[in-house]
Order: C-alpha cells, then structure tokens, then sequence
C-alpha cells in the first residue's frame, strides 16, 4: 500500500523479517480467509497505523527467486499493489515499520529493492503495471519484464 499525498508518497522502512532494512510501502501475507483487499487494509492498519478509506490496485508483481535446482522457490510471491489517497489516522510507527514522506521523483532507491526503480515510479504517475522479476544471490535483480497497461486512475 503507498498512500499518496499530492507529489509526496509514503514509504516505510522494514524494521525486521523478510525485506528489513529497505524502504517499502506496507503489506503483508494473507491470513485464512482473507481477501487481497482485505489483507491490503489490515496490513496497512498494522505497520503505519492508518485506515484506508479508498484505494485502487496499480499493480500485479510477480518475483521469482533463482535457485540452482531449478525448482520453484518459496521466497516466490505474485504481490498486489495498491494506491491510496484517502485515509483516516495519521501514518505512524510500529514495530515492523517505520513510515516516511518522500517526493515521488526523489525516491530512496538505493535503500529500495532493485526492482522499484523498473515499475514504482510508473505506478506513482498513474499507470497500471504488470511486471515480472527474477532474483539471483544476494538479492541481484537477474531479469525483468515490465508492461504498463493503461491507467488506474
């Protein structure tokens, strides 16, 4: 989820687990039951302490991560993104992520996962993206593959 705000967007820096030490909007995984959508709000209530009103899906992700057997990894993932400019709450602090305005044509992408720079900033100008992202070791972008198709607002 990255809330916009005029040219500004919101970005969080992983505190711990699975992409700490980067800057990120806020998500997470499913729990039983739970819609994409409803994961969406829930995560974003949990990390930065803000309830979306409105939201639109800009982006279908998919990342895969190389591994030497050729087998599917389970650090593979298909991540929805989405877009939000209306909330209630104030983005705040938590022990997972700590949340910071940037400008969007002035995005931290030296602490971002690699793939950001290839889709982020298509999406914080309005285009739907479809993309997909091959890791190797160390989290090296290998390969990508990135489509806009249309807009989402």
């Amino acid at each position: 989820m990255f809330l916009v705000s005029g040219e500004q967007v919101l970005l969080a820096m992983k505190k711990r687990g699975f992409g700490a030490g980067r800057w990120n909007g806020a998500g997470g995984k499913l729990e039983p039951g739970e819609t994409v959508d409803e994961a969406a709000i829930r995560e974003a209530k949990e990390e930065i302490g803000v309830t979306i009103k409105s939201m639109k899906k800009a982006a279908e992700l998919e990342f895969y991560f190389y591994n030497e057997q050729l087998q599917q990894d389970p650090m593979d993932q298909k991540v929805i993104a989405y877009v939000c400019d209306s909330w209630e709450g104030e983005p705040s602090e938590s022990e997972e992520m700590a949340p910071k305005w940037f400008a969007k044509d002035k995005l931290p992408l030296e602490s971002m996962w690699p793939d950001d720079a290839f889709w982020l900033p298509s999406v914080l100008a309005g285009k739907f993206v479809e993309a997909q992202f091959l890791f190797g070791k160390d989290d090296a972008l290998i390969d990508h593959n990135v489509i806009e198709k249309g807009t989402y607002i």
